[in-house]
């Protein structure tokens, strides 16, 4: 019935251009129709007449000569286009077909004559794809019958998938007539985790009988415009299987005049036109010939009513290939019409020359067919491209239960790629139907997306789409939904918690806010207030025996370079600066040089001391006189002084942003410079002190009244051990607490040598004044002054 309404339609759009004056005026086109009988055998044959001239009977008695064919409309199957057109390329004869899809029709190589008014499946998919996106289904199953149609349009559909980011869970060809492979395929659909599944056939028939009787529910099928309007399965019984199927259909139009042109056939209007008196009998059930009544058969009058049948034929409310059949006539036409307004001097052929319409060529047309360009009277564009393909619209179709619990197919959208507003699928979702509990869309991808923060990582052998949400690592974002990769934060930045985002870096350094650094200052000042107590004491007690026979002078001296050690930690505390970079370790070296051999002539002072109490040493002293003690410490610290002067000329320390002690912090510190300039300062601080501490070590057994040796001596061993297991602490301390470290050893060394060398004089001069006589020092009561 539907290909009989196609034909006729044919036949309307061919009268209705005759009649037009505006269009091929003076030309009058006639036309020949074939049945191919659904056979590649009968199709082929039909075209190879069309266009040997093998048939004489015209349509049109004023004819004469063979006919003129210059084009042929069909043929609707893709596998009796690619034979037809095969041939009609040889000759250039154009072919327009109004529904062979194949993708493959579109190689202008191959069919270089081929042009249809239907979307090739390279669009079909493109447009089913288009929904599979708009509903975020990545995960989906494919079955295709087994022939040029569904196989072209799977290959496509898989190209389509991947560059769409999707993946094809399981792919299955459509078995003829085969159960156990049917039953195969179903049990694949049971399997697969896919929830929805795309069909590229004309027949599914005994697929969705296997799946009900399996009871295999819960899928969302995608149809192709194969069937996405075929009656087939719109029964109630399949209504739980695929109710809610989303598909794509071909265009549908509207032709005026159509329907009144339909329902006036009659036989006796064409005498000899066999195909109307066969459609009249299959619609009324009755039979022409003399003698049908003898037989049982009924009689047919001529007299029927066919505005009183309801069939494919008479419905034109849905007139999608009978549409296609009507912009493919006039596609021709409108090519003819600028055929003949071409003007001779200015025509597109050899030396600007024209066709003639009275010895026309069809490759000529072929040049006018691939310029046409025109609008049909329900407001469509009809124009092809560079390979004859039409302009790609389709409608959405969903398949929604009707009153009598059947299914009827509604319109719920339309994907159009040359939409004016650029939005190529439109979705009515209010209209939509869902055959699931939660009424909404299912979710059918083999892994969930990964959140910003995360990155996918694939799954060994398995499609892209399944996939596992790996963190970021500390440093890196990810800033989007699926990124396949975190990227790294700038070096002044670091990842946030969720490793969304890059923040600046925290600026760290020991800070008069932080709580260790407000502890180390309040130690330094600690420190320099005892070091000024004990000078209070001293200078108040200066003509006592104790402070007297200590050295007085050196005594002073030593408390002023240990105040200028506990004062230089505070150059160590606070955001570096260049001048602190630059003041903190010299005044560092140059104080505890200046303590050091303050200790060292001290040291050196009581072994002349003792010395000179013998007969053989009484010239000793002469040595170590007080202009020599001022000397030998003035030139042991310039040998310091020196060593900082070149160091900071050469390699000055300067500030510095650390990046590489704590990755996700920005350690803020003095950079040395140089590593030789450093360790030289401290080397030369290690020298004297254990040069101090190997005199006063060998002084240790000299009287009691020399006691001052066993001081100096357990002095410096304090001041050794601090400052070797400050190297490797110093070392292996990471940001701000290399400095902590660094201040914890000049407190501690200093404490060590404020302490063990004056808080027993301290003691006796404070608590026990008794003891400060010169007896009680020399350790003999009975001695006379």
């Amino acid at each position: 019935m539907s290909s009989f309404q196609q034909g006729q339609t044919i036949i309307f759009a061919i009268e209705e251009i005759n009649k037009d004056p505006n269009l091929l005026p003076n030309i009058t086109l006639g036309y020949h129709l074939y049945d191919n009988c659904l056979k590649l055998v009968v199709a082929f044959r039909a075209a190879l007449d069309l266009i040997s001239g093998r048939e004489q009977t015209l349509s049109n008695l004023n004819c004469t000569g063979p006919p003129p064919v210059i084009a042929i409309v069909g043929d609707p199957g893709s596998t009796h286009s690619i034979a037809i057109s095969s041939v009609l390329g040889l000759f250039r004869v154009p072919l327009i077909s109004y529904y062979a899809t194949c993708s493959c029709l579109s190689d202008r190589k191959k069919y270089p004559s081929f042009f249809r008014t239907i979307p090739s499946d390279a669009f079909q998919v493109k447009a089913m794809v288009q929904i599979l996106k708009y509903f975020g289904w990545t995960w989906v199953g494919v079955i295709y019958s087994d022939d040029d149609y569904g196989i072209y349009a799977a290959q496509a559909f898989h190209q389509e998938m991947e560059l769409f980011g999707g993946c094809v869970a399981f792919s299955e060809i459509m078995p003829y007539d085969n159960h156990r492979d049917i039953q195969r395929i179903v049990t694949v659909i049971k399997a697969s985790t896919a929830k929805v599944i795309v069909a590229f056939s004309t027949d599914l028939l005994a697929l969705m009988d296997e799946l009900l009787l399996q009871n295999v529910m819960g899928r969302q099928w995608i149809a192709s415009e194969a069937w996405t309007t075929s009656p087939v399965l719109h029964g109630s019984r399949y209504l739980p299987l695929v109710g809610g199927t989303l598909g794509i259909a071909i265009r549908r139009g509207e032709i005026k005049g159509l329907n009144d042109f339909l329902l006036h056939i009659h036989p006796d209007h064409d005498p000899r036109n066999n195909m109307v008196k066969i459609f009249w009998e299959n619609m009324f059930g009755c039979r022409f010939q003399t003698g049908a009544g003898i037989t049982g058969e009924k009689m047919c009058t001529g007299k029927e009513d066919l505005s009183s049948t309801v069939n494919e034929y008479t419905d034109v409310s849905e007139l999608r290939a009978s549409y296609n059949v009507y912009k493919a006539v006039y596609a021709l036409a409108h090519a003819l019409h600028d055929l003949m307004q071409c003007e001779e001097g200015r025509g597109p052929f050899i030396g600007n020359s024209c066709a003639d319409i009275n010895n026309l060529q069809p490759w000529q047309l072929i040049h006018y067919l691939q310029k046409v360009n025109f609008t049909t009277g329900f407001g469509d564009h009809v124009s092809f491209d560079k390979n004859g393909d039409a302009l790609a619209i389709y409608d959405v179709m969903n398949w929604q239960p009707s009153s009598d619990g059947s299914i009827i197919v509604r319109t719920v959208g339309v994907v159009d790629e040359g939409a004016a507003t650029g939005k190529v699928l439109t979705l009515d979702e209010d209209a939509l139907y869902w055959n699931f509990e939660t009424k909404k869309p299912p979710r059918s991808v083999c892994s969930e997306s990964c959140h910003p923060g995360t990155r996918r990582a694939t799954r060994k052998g398995l499609p892209v789409c399944c996939f596992d949400c790996l963190p970021c690592a500390d440093g890196e974002i990810s800033n989007i939904t699926d990124s396949t990769e975190c990227k790294l934060c700038p070096d002044d930045s670091w990842s946030n918690p969720e490793k969304t985002d890059c923040n600046p870096k925290e600026v760290e350094f020991l800070s008069y806010e932080d709580p260790l650094g407000i502890s180390l200052t309040t130690a330094s000042l600690l420190g320099t207030c005892f070091c000024a107590i004990v000078m209070v004491i001293f200078a108040h007690h200066r003509n006592t025996p104790v402070v007297r026979s200590n050295n007085s002078e050196l005594s002073f001296l030593l408390l002023l370079s240990l105040k200028l050690c506990f004062l230089c930690v505070l150059l160590f505390i606070g955001q570096p600066q260049l001048w602190t970079c630059q003041l903190r370790h010299a005044m560092f070296g140059i104080s505890f040089v200046l303590s050091v051999s303050s200790i060292l002539v001290k040291t050196m002072v009581v072994i002349a001391v003792f010395k000179s109490s013998r007969p053989e040493g009484k010239s000793a002293m002469k040595w170590f006189g007080t202009a020599q003690q001022r000397g030998t410490v003035l030139v042991l610290t310039a040998v310091q002084v020196v060593i900082c002067t070149v160091w900071l000329s050469t390699a000055s320390p300067t500030p510095h942003k650390n990046t590489v002690y704590i990755r996700s912090k920005i350690v803020y510190e003095c950079a040395i410079g140089s590593v030789a300039g450093f360790a030289i300062l401290l080397g030369y601080i290690g020298l004297l002190a254990a040069v101090s501490f190997l005199l006063a070590f060998l002084a240790r057994n000299l009287p009691d009244n020399f006691n001052e040796a066993k001081f100096i001596t357990f002095s410096m061993l304090i001041f050794c051990a601090v400052w070797i297991t400050f190297v490797p602490a110093y070392v292996s301390s990471p940001g701000k607490y290399s400095v902590a470290v660094e201040i914890f050893a000049i407190l501690a060394s200093s404490f060590g040598l404020l302490v063990a060398i004056f808080a027993p004089k301290c003691y006796i001069i404070i608590l026990h004044p008794e003891k400060n006589t010169k007896k009680a020092i020399m350790g003999r009561p009975d001695a006379k002054k």
